[in-house]
């Protein structure tokens, strides 16, 4: 059976003004229709504890090498890291929704790839370098919406860091079919025409994950 986990990670969790959301909010019922048997579960970042990288997570990964005894607090951030990254490894896709925010990813979302990126979980070293380990033709959808535009080959297209950050992030865990819905222009565009195109490349992608046809887009 499918499995898709939606990642909010936009701050205000529920926002009807919300690009990101609304995009988000047709994708689900999208795939829905198309794919009613499938699994959807969904993290919200902004509502949800995910450890950043502290001391008590330093000090854990520490201690699991060493095999000490871990303090109350170090278990606790240990173990909802690995709920984290369970449910992350359950899933076969993954749908993102976030606002951009300064050229990249709002902080939480950094925080959780925090939680995902983990070796011998997710990628391992070898010898050659490092290999991704989730290469069994999972999938990704970034739902991104903002103010600016990024596709113009400009200035702005070179500092649109969350792109390029994401797509190698999970590159590097061995996931390569990723694509990037963008609900841009906000601050220049009309909204309805921004939804509407965002929209309807939404329902394509949800009818192709329905259908596990190989992506064209890179």
């Amino acid at each position: 059976m499918e499995r898709v986990l939606v990642i909010n990670a936009h701050p205000r969790v529920v926002s009807a003004d919300s690009l990101s959301l609304q995009v988000l909010d047709h994708f689900i019922s999208q795939y829905r229709a198309h794919s009613p048997e499938s699994v959807l579960e969904q993290i919200d970042l902004y509502r949800e504890h995910v450890p950043a990288i502290d001391v008590n997570l330093l000090n854990g990964w520490e201690k699991l090498e060493t095999r000490e005894l871990l303090t109350e607090d170090e278990e606790k951030v240990m173990g909802r890291m690995a709920e984290i990254l369970q449910q992350f490894k359950r899933a076969t896709k993954y749908v993102i929704a976030m606002p951009l925010h300064n050229f990249n990813v709002p902080s939480r979302l950094k925080d959780y790839l925090d939680n995902i990126i983990i070796p011998q979980e997710t990628f391992r070293y070898t010898e050659s370098g490092s290999e991704g380990l989730l290469t069994d033709g999972r999938s990704v959808v970034v739902i991104q919406g903002s103010d600016g535009i990024y596709t113009e080959n400009d200035w702005y297209s070179e500092v649109e860091y969350s792109h390029k950050y994401l797509k190698s992030m999970f590159e590097f865990l061995g996931i390569t079919d990723y694509q990037i819905i963008r609900a841009q222009g906000h601050a220049v565009l009309d909204k309805k025409d921004i939804l509407d195109t965002s929209r309807l490349a939404a329902a394509e992608i949800a009818e192709r994950w329905s259908g596990d046809k190989p992506s064209e887009v890179g």
